[in-house]
């Protein structure tokens, strides 16, 4: 009679587990409905803005950016194909059409300062060059945040863009030479004196061993991204791009 008890309890016990099991299934599937639809409502919520404030994102660089940064979390994409739900902003020609004449400036200077430079170095280039965009008939202004999302649609073709933030600054690195935190650490060195650094001022200033100076210096050289001068028995090596952005 004791293990009769004894089974029946236990029998009792995993219909309540599966009970549970059950509930919490429910529960579990509900929230995620739950969420998924709050997710729909916020994204019309989201168009209904964009459409009222079409003009400013169009016009207003800063604007823009904070337009994006609200869609960010949603997941939500407006640079996405014409078809999309999105297609009225008409942002993802806009990006592409930037994305192409920054590839063409990083190229076109790439035999200088070996495939890396500042995205303000970017910028000023393209101001220089007279070179103007428009978002859905409007000609508008672009920011340094602007450049950055359009190396980012390069990044995602496989191309060899992507930028790297070297302290304040982000940089666009348009070739396929893995950098790593060394070289991002020298760089940074080169800023605090205006592009020139030579081997001892690295060492002394970051606490590396004369080897693993030479290291990372040897690839940025073999590379073209810093160039090698002579002068009274030192060797300085300068960064072309921070150099020249430092003194702009």
């Amino acid at each position: 009679m004791r293990r009769g008890r004894a089974g029946i309890g236990g029998l009792k016990k995993k219909n309540e587990e599966s009970k549970f099991s059950k509930k919490a299934e429910e529960i579990k599937t509900s929230s995620l409905e739950s969420a998924m639809q709050t997710v729909k409502e916020l994204e019309v919520k989201l168009r209904n803005f964009a459409e009222t404030h079409q003009s400013s994102i169009a016009k207003d660089p800063a604007f823009r950016q904070k337009f994006l940064s609200m869609c960010a979390p949603l997941g939500v994409d407006p640079l996405t194909s014409k078809k999309s739900f999105w297609s009225f902003l008409n942002m993802g020609s806009f990006y592409h059409e930037l994305a192409v004449k920054v590839a063409e400036v990083c190229i076109s200077s790439r035999s200088k300062n070996g495939g890396i430079m500042s995205v303000k170095e970017v910028k000023n280039v393209l101001v220089k060059r007279g070179t103007k965009f428009r978002l859905n008939e409007v000609v508008t202004k672009y920011s340094e945040d602007d450049i950055i999302i359009a190396i980012e649609k390069l990044t995602k073709l496989g191309s060899g863009f992507k930028t790297l933030k070297v302290g304040e600054q982000m940089m666009v690195v348009s070739v396929p030479t893995e950098l790593d935190n060394d070289h991002v650490q020298i760089i940074q060195v080169a800023q605090d004196t205006q592009g020139g650094i030579t081997k001892s001022m690295i060492a002394n200033t970051i606490g590396w061993s004369e080897d693993r100076v030479t290291r990372a210096i040897d690839l940025l050289l073999s590379e073209g991204m810093i160039w090698l001068d002579l002068y009274e028995g030192l060797e300085y090596y300068w960064f072309p791009s921070v150099w020249k952005d430092s003194t702009a």
